[in-house]
């Protein structure tokens, strides 16, 4: 296959697998949207939804884990670099929820008030942004949703609020003029906002000595504004995948997974970052795969040819399937999309047609070492898709090691 056809193929690619519901709300105190049992979101860059159990718009405020794990804590405080030949990863594969706070609320659209002058949306007036991030109104911080209502219904008359806004990691301050709607006599901001999001996604490893972990590959951008979540705390809890929509060219597929009604947390969130989401497990897990810890190759040790995933399809079971490396970048500094991979198996290919939302995050084993982890599908041959070397991961993940890179020029795809 010559180079121009590789171009045109992964000019229309997609982010994978992080699949998160988000409430939504406007500052008429209108409840969160509902679908009878569950939450449907579009995803990334198409119109296929996702199907996950309604979660509480306000999430549950994640443990003080130094307090039921003191060996992990003891043991990230003692750490030092190591030398990568030396570090083992166990490897993940199981479908994991996952579950944000946002940093203040997030604006992601503004709503018309009736007021006796007419419909205004005084957020846009004030130059509020689709994207912006509110931390705080006159001081005061906005944790949640809860507490701009709570702001807001405390006004008796028309006065200046001050809002501290975060806008592409810019600190600003805006002033906006609450409106008085004429039906109830409450003042409105004109904005619409949300505080949480949920979804699903795979993690991709552990560390056992510090109980640190990766996962998804990716970064979780907001659905509607495409910005990424800046997060305040999160958890990631055990999923169930239910069904699998099987993808074809042009439609990628997904797992339909739910979270249990009262899911148990089994690591926090800490980080969100362009190479996926990071944190600390509360207890070991094992996938009854590859429960050993495995070394990792660094970019220029992978090899086109065969490979393995390790993801789930039908309930919580992690297998293993094969893949191809069809083209590796042996990057030298942190960049996404580093590899390319092809699904071979034929019984994932059955069940799946190739790559799937939902498989974010699930790691790739080549010659017993952990490489990666699966991040994106090609929307017009979901066979197909990219990959992050694990090396950017363990880096993200605060896992300290030293690596030397040797030079090695990749072999061009036929």
């Amino acid at each position: 296959m010559n180079k121009s056809t590789w171009i045109m193929r992964i000019a229309g690619f997609i982010l994978l697998g992080f699949m998160f519901g988000l409430g939504w709300f406007y500052s008429n105190d209108q409840e969160l949207i509902k679908h009878d049992n569950q939450m449907t979101i579009d995803t990334v860059s198409t119109t296929n939804q996702v199907r996950i159990k309604k979660q509480s718009n306000v999430l549950p405020m994640v443990g003080d884990f130094s307090q039921k794990n003191n060996e992990i804590v003891n043991a990230q405080e003692n750490e030092k670099s190591k030398d990568i030949s030396q570090i083992r990863l166990i490897p993940g594969g199981e479908s994991i929820g996952v579950k944000l706070n946002t940093l203040g609320v997030l604006v992601v659209g503004y709503h018309l008030v009736d007021s006796v002058k007419g419909e205004k949306s005084p957020g846009e007036k004030a130059d509020i942004r689709v994207g912006d991030v509110i931390t705080k109104i006159n001081g005061k911080k906005m944790k949640n949703i809860t507490d701009v209502q709570n702001t807001i219904s405390n006004l008796d008359r028309e006065q200046k609020l001050s809002l501290s806004v975060i806008r592409q990691n810019k600190h600003l301050v805006k002033t906006l003029k609450p409106v008085q709607d004429k039906m109830d006599h409450r003042y409105r901001l004109g904005l619409y906002i949300r505080d949480s999001a949920s979804g699903i996604g795979t993690l991709t490893f552990y560390e056992p000595t510090s109980g640190k972990y990766g996962a998804l590959g990716h970064i979780i951008s907001d659905v509607d504004t495409r910005q990424p979540i800046i997060v305040d705390k999160g958890q990631i809890v055990k999923s169930t995948v239910n069904a699998i929509d099987k993808g074809q060219n042009g439609n990628p597929g997904e797992k339909i997974a739910s979270f249990s009604d009262e899911p148990r947390n089994i690591g926090n969130i800490s980080k969100n970052t362009p190479f996926g989401v990071y944190g600390t497990l509360n207890k070991r897990l094992t996938n009854h795969i590859m429960d050993q810890g495995l070394p990792l190759a660094l970019p220029n040790e992978v090899k086109e040819g065969p490979a393995k995933i390790l993801t789930v399809l039908k309930g919580n079971k992690v297998e293993a399937f094969d893949i191809k490396i069809v083209s590796s970048v042996p990057q030298k500094l942190p960049a996404i999309k580093g590899l390319v991979i092809k699904i071979t198996d034929p019984r994932l290919l059955s069940k799946t047609g190739g790559i799937i939302q939902g498989m974010s995050g699930s790691p790739i084993i080549q010659n017993n070492k952990i490489i990666g982890a699966v991040t994106h599908v090609f929307v017009n041959d979901p066979t197909s898709g990219y990959g992050v070397h694990i090396e950017w991961m363990l880096r993200e993940a605060g896992i300290k090691f030293t690596a030397q890179h040797h030079h090695q020029t990749s072999k061009a795809v036929s």
